[in-house]
């Protein structure tokens, strides 16, 4: 499908020009010659991209009017404005009223192209995100009954009505991108865009680029995530990882509420939500001087924590069985269940519910045909492979007394199923197939200590 360009300017050459100029490059263009005309057109139809002259029949105003009546319909049509009349103080107040770019008549062609076609590549690339946003939020839900997770939907509900910045901590891989999205989901900016900027991905020269953007001497514009996130909601994953010097740039943005691009010359307004998030201890790394303490206070006004899979061991079988649906779905393979669940609650999971989520999906692929002890041999064989960071060790074991060998392997057992279970004394007894008042007992003999 052609993408349509919206062309207004009461200049019938003018006109033409821009005309022939977007249809010979392959455009689908409409034309309107003054302010009545080109509103009627935009609330026809909206335009994929405007090209808008600033002053038309009834006063200087009118372009600019009709730029904020199009961002009032869609805040993603890009609008190049255009004018005969042109000076600093125009220029700066039709960007700063959401104009993609500002032209000045006599205008290079080849110039005005350059903006179309950028303008509709940024178009384009915005429907895409909304598209992906759109199929992610559909397919991940927050999956859990532990109290963890119950806790933390609580906390997504109430943050469906607030501005209020977000700062999720969690170890790697728990799943603090999906609730970034559900927040996102559930704000009132849900329609408009969604952007991550990874702070351990990045260079550190490169990160006030990708996050300001930046003016190149040739005119053109290059957006970063602060522009792209608009309206929206930016997401820095990873906070913790950015440089100092950005640091000190994000809190100064936070204050004034408004930034200047790399080389640029005016400030552009911020209105973005931003969450943040982190898989360190952010006590930690503001001791040591890696993060400011100030930033942090600023970023932190809401605090979600998610704990690692290991101490939501209620949470793995329903994880399972919701992984299970999904990658069977996904694979056209008949849904089947895993009954034994002993291996996968006995298992550190030291990647989290990304590492429960990649052996579901392998264990999926490789059932086709197997039988149900055989799928419980590839998840028996998967976890064994990764299981090396067991303190207890059979090798060692071998210098030592029976007994002294037995207490090192129950000591490391129980301890290693309390943790999974939170400390709850109870639920620990329940599965290792003991009273509560014996496994006391036991603890008490081996030495083991209060976990919570």
């Amino acid at each position: 499908m052609l993408t349509e360009i919206l062309i207004i300017d009461d200049n019938a050459d003018i006109r033409f020009v821009i005309n022939e100029l977007i249809t010979d490059a392959g455009y689908k263009t409409r034309l309107a010659a003054n302010y009545n005309q080109a509103l009627s057109e935009i609330d026809k139809k909206l335009p994929d991209v405007a090209i808008i002259d600033v002053k038309l029949d009834k006063s200087d105003r009118d372009g600019i009017e009709l730029l904020n009546h199009i961002k009032s319909k869609n805040k993603d049509i890009p609008v190049i404005i255009i004018s005969g009349h042109a000076n600093i103080e125009m220029a700066v107040n039709s960007l700063q009223s959401g104009a993609f770019e500002f032209i000045q008549k006599p205008f290079d062609k080849d110039r005005l192209l350059n903006f179309v076609k950028r303008a509709d590549e940024n178009s384009k690339l915005k429907k895409e995100n909304k598209s992906l946003q759109n199929k992610i939020f559909h397919t991940f839900e927050i999956i859990g009954k532990s109290q963890n997770i119950i806790s933390i939907r609580d906390q997504i509900q109430k943050l469906s009505s607030s501005e209020s910045r977000v700062f999720i901590s969690g170890p790697t891989g728990s799943g603090k991108e999906l609730l970034a999205r559900k927040i996102h989901k559930n704000s009132k900016r849900n329609k408009n865009p969604f952007i991550i900027i990874n702070g351990a991905l990045l260079e550190a020269k490169k990160y006030e680029m990708e996050l300001l953007g930046e003016e190149k001497n040739d005119g053109s514009i290059l957006y970063g995530a602060l522009e792209k996130a608009s309206g929206g909601i930016l997401l820095i994953d990873e906070v913790t990882e950015i440089p100092l010097s950005i640091q000190s740039k994000i809190l100064r943005i936070l204050i004034d509420q408004k930034f200047r691009r790399v080389n640029g010359n005016h400030d552009i307004k911020v209105d973005v939500r931003i969450i943040c998030t982190n898989s360190k201890d952010i006590s930690k790394e503001i001791i040591n001087g890696n993060f400011r303490e100030d930033l942090y206070h600023r970023l932190n006004v809401f605090n979600i924590s998610i704990d690692p899979l290991s101490k939501r061991i209620d949470d793995i079988p329903l994880l399972v069985d919701y992984f299970l649906k999904h990658m069977c779905n996904n694979y056209n393979i008949k849904f089947f269940s895993i009954n034994d669940n002993s291996y996968l609650l006995n298992y550190s999971w030291p990647g989290n519910v990304r590492e429960l989520r990649n052996l579901i999906e392998r264990v999926v692929i490789l059932s086709q045909g197997q039988s149900e002890q055989q799928i419980l041999n590839v998840i028996k064989e998967s976890i064994s492979s990764k299981a090396s960071d067991k303190k207890f060790s059979i090798s060692d074991s071998l210098a030592i007394p029976l007994r002294e060998a037995r207490e090192n392997f129950e000591k490391e057992y129980l301890t290693t199923q309390i943790k999974k279970f939170g400390g709850n004394i109870s639920k620990t007894a329940k599965f290792v197939g003991m009273e509560r008042s014996a496994l006391h007992r036991k603890l008490k003999l081996l030495g083991v200590k209060d976990l919570n």
